[in-house]
């Protein structure tokens, strides 16, 4: 018997002219930097493409004889002398950025951002959908304008799961093991060099997770992850998969994401001045961090709660109940007995502070969590945030709905991620030198109108012929996986036609997204899919969510369509959506389609890809595409408004998209100059690219963050935090106090002598105060009036104080004026509500007493 030892791993060496290029696959700068690109794919193109983009795996596998020819290659290294050049110039801590320009006093004011999947590429196939691709975007962005920012989160060994369509139209949902040694991870090391393992205490145990780090460009992401031998077998497979198991499984997660996550941040060495929270996922963080300043810094819970409140941002992401966590109360008591001891509470202050009545019955809810324990939030769009005011109002009932205090901050994208090089080099061409640097500013894109239109519709048909060729490849794929023969196989190389109208629709397969809304009328949308002078064809792609039963029976029925012979060719359906097919569809389709049941959308950025690439969009107003609609760069589908059921609200919306296809979008993109060029249509894209290019772009959405939020935070949490926590400590007595004796305080109003009023004249109103033992100077007494919608609510409230002008016997009195500046129907009111200089917003507190 021969004994072998083995395998052994031999890996080729860069000659050391190209050395760096280790360098640069571990900087994820790479990534949205298509000349850095280039460098790998050049010495390979298939290998390139077989490892997925990956440089890191292109490295560890190309055969040394190509890279040993490489330096003799004189374009090849001028071309790497100029990436490495730029490469070191953006990472020179010397090189001036939006942020050390504009806030250079802050640069040390470390924002740490918590999500659970960070979407950054898809070498690192950790994230499920736009969540993920968001946090990547925010983290490219904030490495751009030079943010001192880190991004927490899990490294999932097996990520989110590979989609397979079987032949039956079926997802099959497939988990491969991502090799470490073969992505652009690194261990995490500690201030002296040593790995970062930390650990947390779950029911019955220690569990530990390895911190590992990824570089994207100037900025650190830290994914933990429990696959390490002093974890049990099941603890080891804690962190494995994004969104799978139990609802053990997840709370255990989102304890260690939150908590966790806060120790890792410690061992590291940071003390972040902003803590982001980026859905509630991580809401955990905020008990952890309670914790500390409790045990380590003699804090009692209310005054913790000041501290942490004072530096947190809440962000939530969903209206839609499945994206808004909640735990039966008995698997909370399972993993927080030994916690609330920790806080010096009892079960029941613990439990009732993020309880949530869901109708059926009241859970802990991450959500309320994590809106309690921030005291700056946002929902992701204009009209998400009406939403998200409506959904969390009963956190404060005494306030006007749109008081509720919810802002917003619209989503955008990273615009040298997403927007295809081929445009990249047109539009550099025609706006100025430095519009990447300045990608949020609207005179930036302005050139974009004098590009030639022949010109654009050119650059435009390249991509759309890439689109047909990479469509036509992973069918193919498709069908020898499910054992086709030649003649099939030959079906798959005609398919899709280069100069029909083609239909974009990819996002994750929910019910409330509406796959299918466009096949409720079978024999209207086949006649317009088979016009044989103005063909149309549609390219479906998206994941359901591997225990989501109806999204997976919805891509089965457009799997189904496809294979009908009067659709065949018309329908594609590209499996296993990620960013790779995401970047091929938003550059090479015609026109965008998203079909939301409204108001369920809470931004969307699919659409905004497309749009900035001059893809026009075609969509229901929810989400972005409110803001972004202007009726010259795309088109609506339907109305701006809710319907009694559902039911309604599809027939109509279905009968607004067949008759916009039909009457507009078709008879537009066929109508051709001598030339073949639809003019008409390309000022469409323009105005696209235009209108929604700088607007939705990651640039303008993290300075929006940086400025209303960030720089807040910053400022609030060193406010409370001074002196020993000064004010925290008497903003807690003082909440305490204003609760104690709030339900005594009375208010009664005069009833003003007339209701009419011209614009201009005043009406005097009076109100009398009973505040029984608390201070005037605890409250404001205030008329608040405006105008109602069609439900009832107020759009937009207006204020005007009410001064002391005297006393009866124990009723103070104050007087005010409304003087109206415009005519219309207004609705108003008189209240007193808590009031103090170190209120971080006016209506935290959730009280008021009305007339």
């Amino acid at each position: 018997m021969i004994n072998l030892f083995g395998p052994i791993s031999v890996y080729p060496k860069l000659p050391q002219a190209i050395e760096r290029l280790q360098d640069l696959a571990y900087n994820l700068w790479w990534s949205w930097e298509p000349d850095a690109q280039a460098l790998y794919k050049r010495i390979d193109p298939d290998l390139w493409k077989a490892t997925n983009h990956n440089p890191v795996k292109f490295l560890r596998t190309v055969e040394q004889e190509k890279l040993d020819a490489i330096p003799a290659d004189a374009d090849y290294m001028a071309a790497y002398a100029e990436v490495l050049a730029r490469f070191d110039a953006y990472m020179a801590p010397e090189t001036p950025t939006w942020f050390s320009q504009h806030h250079p006093d802050k640069r040390n004011q470390v924002i740490a951002y918590f999500s659970a999947e960070f979407g950054l590429h898809e070498a690192l196939p950790i994230y499920s959908g736009g969540l993920g691709i968001l946090s990547g975007d925010h983290c490219k962005a904030a490495s751009d304008l030079g943010l001192p920012f880190i991004g927490v989160g899990f490294l999932y060994p097996q990520g989110y799961f590979t989609q397979q369509i079987d032949a039956n139209g079926v997802q099959q949902a497939e988990y491969e093991k991502v090799d470490f040694s073969e992505a652009p991870v690194t261990p995490a090391l500690d201030a002296d060099g040593n790995e970062v393992l930390i650990n947390v205490n779950l029911p019955g145990r220690t569990v530990y997770a390895k911190v590992w780090r990824i570089q994207v460009g100037r900025i650190p992401v830290f994914l933990m992850d429990t696959d390490v031998e002093r974890n049990a077998p099941q603890d080891r497979e804690l962190s494995a998969r994004l969104y799978g198991g139990d609802r053990e499984m997840r709370i255990s997660q989102e304890f260690v994401l939150g908590i966790g996550g806060v120790r890792a941040v410690r061992a590291l060495g940071y003390k972040p001045a902003v803590w982001h929270m980026n859905e509630g996922h991580s809401a955990f963080l905020g008990l952890e961090r309670l914790r500390e300043k409790v045990q380590n810094e003699g804090l009692s819970i209310d005054e913790a709660i000041e501290a942490v409140r004072s530096n947190t941002l809440f962000t939530t992401h969903t209206p839609v109940p499945a994206g808004n966590d909640t735990f039966a109360f008995e698997l909370v008591e399972k993993f927080f007995w030994q916690y609330w001891g920790q806080l010096n509470i009892g079960r029941d202050k613990f439990i009732n502070f993020a309880s949530q009545d869901l109708g059926w019955g009241s859970q802990y809810s991450m959500t309320v969590l994590a809106l309690k324990l921030s005291a700056y939030h946002n929902g992701v769009s204009e009209l998400h945030g009406h939403v998200s005011r409506r959904m969390w109002h009963f956190l404060w009932p005494d306030l006007l709905m749109e008081e509720t205090p919810i802002g917003h901050i619209t989503n955008g994208i990273h615009t040298k991620t997403w927007l295809a090089q081929e445009l990249r080099n047109l539009y550099s061409r025609f706006l100025p030198s430095d519009w990447e640097e300045q990608v949020d500013d609207p005179a930036s894109w302005a050139g974009v109108e004098e590009i030639p239109g022949d010109e654009f519709w050119a650059v435009h048909q390249e991509r759309k012929q890439q689109l047909v060729d990479f469509v036509r490849d992973r069918v193919a794929r498709q069908y020898l996986r499910h054992g086709e023969g030649p003649r099939r196989l030959e079906v798959a190389s005609r398919l899709l036609d280069p100069e029909a109208l083609t239909i974009g629709f990819a996002r994750r397969f929910a019910t409330y997204k509406r796959a299918t809304l466009i096949f409720r009328d079978l024999e209207r949308i086949k006649a317009i899919l088979n016009n044989p002078e103005q063909p149309v064809q549609i390219i479906f792609s998206g994941k359901a969510h591997p225990a989501d039963e109806p999204g997976k029976a919805l891509i089965r029925r457009v799997y189904e369509l496809s294979q009908q012979p009067e659709f065949e060719g018309k329908i594609i359906f590209v499996e296993n959506y990620d960013m790779n097919v995401a970047r091929h569809l938003v550059a090479g389709v015609d026109v965008w389609l998203n079909t939301p049941r409204r108001p369920h959308e809470a931004s969307g950025t699919s659409g905004e890809k497309a749009a900035a690439g001059g893809v026009p969009n075609f969509s229901v107003l929810d989400g972005w595409w409110v803001e972004g609609y202007n009726g010259e760069n795309g088109w609506a589908i339907g109305e701006e408004r809710e319907y009694k059921d559902e039911e309604t609200q599809d027939d109509a919306d279905a009968i607004s998209l067949y008759q916009t296809l039909e009457e507009e979008i078709i008879p537009l993109f066929y109508d051709r100059d001598a030339d073949g060029v639809p003019q008409a249509w390309v000022r469409m894209m323009k105005n696209s690219t235009t209108s929604c290019g700088p607007r939705f772009s990651m640039a303008r959405m993290v300075k929006d963050y940086t400025n209303r939020y960030y720089l807040p935070a910053v400022q609030s949490g060193k406010r409370y935090r001074a002196d020993d926590y000064a004010v925290a400590r008497r903003m807690a007595a003082w909440k305490a106090e204003i609760r104690r004796r709030w339900q005594t305080v009375g208010l009664q109003m005069t009833t003003p002598p007339t209701m009419q009023l011209e614009v201009g004249e005043s009406l005097g109103v009076d109100a009398r105060l009973w505040l029984n033992g608390l201070a005037e100077e605890d409250v404001t007494v205030e008329l608040v009036y405006g105008e109602n919608d069609e439900t009832g609510i107020m759009k937009e409230p207006h204020y005007a104080p009410l001064c002391r002008v005297g006393e009866e016997g124990e009723a103070l009195l104050y007087h005010g004026e409304l003087t109206p500046d415009a005519s219309g129907k207004l609705v108003m009111g008189v209240r007193v509500r808590p009031d103090s200089p170190d209120l971080i917003n006016p209506f935290e507190l959730g009280l008021s007493k009305w007339m």
